[in-house]
């Protein structure tokens, strides 16, 4: 399993986490996933190769932006 480290901009609540947690669930790979508002922090485990474009994609279809820490 890898952990990897994304940072989250334009989060401000709990239905914001909960936006990014529903559409970086889908991307292929992801295993599990942790996001938090308050610090703009989005870790997701993955047990195969895992696409950091797929996953700022996905970060971007719920509304927002990611970059890999």
């Amino acid at each position: 399993m890898t952990t990897t480290e994304f940072h989250v901009t334009g989060m401000s609540c709990g239905r914001c986490e909960m936006s990014v947690r529903e559409e970086v669930s889908k991307v292929v790979g992801v295993s599990d996933l942790a996001v938090s508002a308050q610090t703009g922090q989005l870790l997701v485990t993955s047990g195969a190769e895992l696409s950091d474009a797929g996953v700022v994609a996905a970060v971007s279809e719920a509304g927002y932006s990611a970059v890999r820490v």
